[in-house]
């Protein structure tokens, strides 16, 4: 919190009076004149008070008084000031030499937003901390499922390239260092308005159309069970009324985890999966930037696909995660 600086309003419960406090390196600062209007006292008391306290080395004047610049309006001129602000520990001592109840109260409050102030500082950079320790370990578990890949399977250039340009366009989404752009790590920027609902018909119709254009084995796109249904199923389900997978990359992400993972097809799950998900983000309005590049290139689809194929069943929110930050519209 240090460095950060607020302004409160102080409200003298006799009188009416209400003084701007200003709340900066974790304590409270006011100037002569304040401290006039809180003490009810002369310009010249405030003064001679707090000239004692530092000839008396009551107080050090190093670590209690700050001096701030000001502009101020004279006649037509803007004229820079430099006004002396005075820490809560010379507020108290001089409240205790001018034997004022002001100064008990004033102490009270102080003492109150100052407490209130360290405290939600405290939280704020726990949060902090624990956000950037957590989003430092997404990153190691991207670069880990990376390596997976690398070693269960000899990657051509194409291959490898797309392993490449995952983890670059992956660290746009992480704020560990300064120097990457600001951005946590979470489900976000995404596409809320669905255009194209995935039905069971259609994608058997468009993998068989697939099959027919590019060729395949008799086995391409043939069903071992139900579980291709499910997976079309699983991201349309619903939890309280709410959408599981709320957003349009969200869907489109565990489609392809789905239908590569559960291994419907007795041949070409990863090619399928692939296709679907493209198929389902060009069907949806997303696949395309407004230049009309893709948001995701081909060879980051192939890594992507190896990635989800080589990945554990634990990983899964991770890959999510990676899918998505991927074809956000941030990306």
């Amino acid at each position: 919190m240090e460095g950060e600086n607020n302004i409160l309003f102080y409200q003298v419960e006799s009188g009416g009076i209400q003084i701007e406090v200003k709340l900066e390196d974790e304590n409270v600062w006011l100037t002569q004149t304040q401290m006039q209007e809180l003490f009810n006292q002369t310009k010249q008391n405030i003064s001679l008070h707090i000239r004692n306290i530092f000839n008396e080395k009551e107080l050090d004047r190093g670590s209690t008084v700050k001096d701030s610049l000001t502009v101020q309006k004279e006649g037509t001129r803007n004229v820079n000031r430099k006004i002396e602000y005075y820490s809560l520990d010379i507020i108290i001592s001089v409240g205790y030499r001018v034997k004022s109840q002001r100064g008990t109260q004033f102490r009270i409050w102080a003492n109150k937003v100052l407490k209130e102030y360290l405290t939600i500082g405290y939280v704020i950079d726990q949060k902090r901390v624990k956000e950037q320790a957590r989003q430092l370990e997404d990153l190691r578990q991207t670069v880990k499922l990376l390596g997976n890949v690398i070693e269960s399977k000899a990657l051509n250039s194409e291959e490898a390239t797309g392993l490449l340009k995952i983890i670059t366009d992956y660290t746009y989404a992480l704020d560990v260092l300064d120097q990457y752009d600001h951005q946590v790590l979470e489900i976000q920027s995404t596409t809320q308005e669905e255009l194209f609902q995935i039905t069971y018909p259609e994608a058997m119709k468009t993998i068989k159309g697939l099959k027919d254009k590019f060729g395949g084995s008799s086995l391409f796109g043939n069903e071992k069970d139900e579980s291709f249904q499910s997976s079309l199923a699983a991201i349309y389900q619903t939890f309280g009324g709410k959408d599981v997978y709320p957003s349009v990359e969200e869907k489109a992400a565990n489609l392809l985890y789905f239908v590569i993972k559960n291994h419907s097809f007795s041949d070409g799950n990863k090619r399928i999966g692939a296709f679907l998900f493209v198929w389902f983000l060009e069907k949806n309005n997303i696949l395309y930037r407004l230049d009309r590049s893709k948001r995701i290139a081909d060879n980051a689809l192939v890594a992507l696909t190896l990635m989800i194929a080589e990945s554990k069943p634990e990983e899964k929110d991770m890959m999510i995660k990676v899918v998505v930050n991927l074809i956000n519209l941030k990306n």
